[in-house]
């Protein structure tokens, strides 16, 4: 097969070379980015008088021919032909012969690709923000049945106040409203046009770039035309914001984890999301959430990959920057495979109410609270630290809790103590009634819930 570039070239390519040089196996997805890219090029080239009107309204319809027999598997990509854009218009050329070579006039295969990326990235970026949208509505609604269920929050794994089930999920929500954002900046920096660069130094054509740019959708088009060809900071800050994104999709995994084990025993998964064991029949295993633990890794690979590759390049583009692309496709597939299986875990969970307030008694989670009461009562807070602190020691040394001592043994402390001690370390009233942001925790988290609501229907 005949190279579109071979003129000055009296050798074929090894057949080795062929192979090691295509990246038909993982650019053929863009197909339809490039026939669109190309049927917007085509009518500017026609329009502008750069080719005849009736040659790119032949281009136009036999480049929606290609499509439709791509989609339909009638076509089969030919790796001598290297990439989605030589492929196409191979078989374009083959179909309408001379009119066909007309396509190319104006562009290069280096704002061609910068093109086609770009436009795929924007529609994952929207496909990623539906999911991520969907996951923080099903966690929002989850917290909504949870304003009563007392869990024990932790520092460093070690139980320290008690805290509402809702108040903690919540707090994932504003992690994911997070990735949301950075998603949207992301694509503000990707929805720049960059056709029309040429190979570097722009073309001598009259091109009608915003024309280009407005028929394909984009916001904006690339004011410096070795940029627009050789940035690909917008791939790199998608990987960096899905890496952020599954690194939080694996912190609450990692708990997720552990609340269905059996020295938590918060939680139980669904059988629909769990897996046995082939020689332990007792076992239910979070395979899900272990996978998206361990996919995370993945995702991050990716990133420090495409890091690597740009950080030693030269204007303008290198054939290195052909890198860009598996990388990153894999991490978007990645994402775009976890983030429904997380949601639809997270919607099958059954929360064990009992087991969490039972272990929200332990461990003393209400000492601040009982840390708080006394300087209510004017004991100086380092003062109320250490009787406190001499409070759990006895309790550790008798094998008890704060909750179940009398109130002899709390005056044997410190004299300041008397009965209204108890409702301040009742472990209810310390998740509910600890001010939070300004509010009582409840009140807090039932407001917050209800913006989230409102925040949904504006993305």
């Amino acid at each position: 097969m005949a190279k579109l570039w071979g003129g000055r070239f009296t050798q074929s390519t090894d057949s080795f070379t062929d192979h090691f040089h295509s990246s038909i196996s993982f650019d053929s997805r863009m197909y339809k980015e490039d026939i669109t890219g190309s049927m917007a090029h085509a009518a500017m080239l026609g329009k502008q008088g750069i080719i005849p009107a009736d040659d790119a309204a032949l281009i136009i319809k036999t480049l929606k021919e290609i499509l439709a027999d791509i989609e339909a598997g009638k076509v089969t990509f030919d790796e001598k032909a290297e990439d989605i854009h030589m492929n196409v218009e191979t078989i374009l050329i083959s179909r309408i012969g001379d009119v066909g070579k007309r396509l190319h006039t104006g562009r290069s295969r280096n704002d061609q690709v910068a093109l086609d990326i770009r436009m795929y990235t924007k529609k994952e970026i929207i496909a990623i923000k539906e999911l991520v949208k969907n996951l923080m509505v099903t966690l929002n609604d989850f917290a909504a049945n949870h304003t009563e269920t007392i869990l024990p929050g932790y520092t460093h794994l070690q139980r320290a106040q008690p805290v509402t089930l809702a108040h903690h999920l919540l707090a994932y929500v504003e992690m994911f409203k997070r990735d949301y954002d950075r998603l949207c900046d992301t694509y503000k920096r990707t929805d720049v046009m960059p056709l029309g660069s040429g190979a570097l130094a722009t073309t001598t054509y009259p091109l009608d770039r915003y024309a280009v740019a407005a028929e394909l959708g984009f916001a904006a088009i690339t004011m410096n035309s070795m940029d627009g060809v050789s940035d690909r900071d917008f791939c790199i800050e998608l990987a960096s914001t899905l890496s952020i994104l599954m690194m939080h999709l694996s912190r609450f995994c990692e708990e997720i984890i552990l609340w269905s084990s059996h020295e938590f025993h918060f939680i139980e998964l669904s059988d629909a999301y769990s897996t046995g064991s082939s020689i332990m029949p007792q076992k239910k295993n979070p395979d899900m959430a272990e996978l998206i633990r361990g996919k995370t890794g993945r995702v991050y690979g990716h990133l420090m990959a495409l890091l690597t590759t740009m950080k030693g390049l030269p204007l303008a583009y290198n054939k290195d920057m052909q890198e860009d692309k598996e990388g990153l496709f894999d991490a978007i597939d990645t994402v775009k495979m976890c983030v429904p299986v997380f949601t639809s875990m997270i919607a099958t969970i059954t929360v064990k109410k009992d087991a969490m307030l039972n272990a929200a008694k332990g461990g003393f989670t209400n000492a601040t609270d009982a840390a708080d009461w006394l300087v209510k009562q004017g004991v100086p807070f380092r003062d109320a630290h250490a009787i406190i602190g001499k409070l759990v020691l006895y309790c550790i040394e008798h094998n008890t809790n704060l909750d179940d001592l009398s109130l002899a043994e709390y005056k044997a402390i410190s004299p300041v103590f008397d009965e209204s001690v108890y409702s301040a370390i009742n472990v209810n009233e310390c998740a509910q009634a600890r001010k939070v942001i300004g509010g009582p925790a409840k009140e807090v988290t039932t407001a917050a819930i209800a913006a989230n609501k409102e925040y949904f229907k504006t993305i």
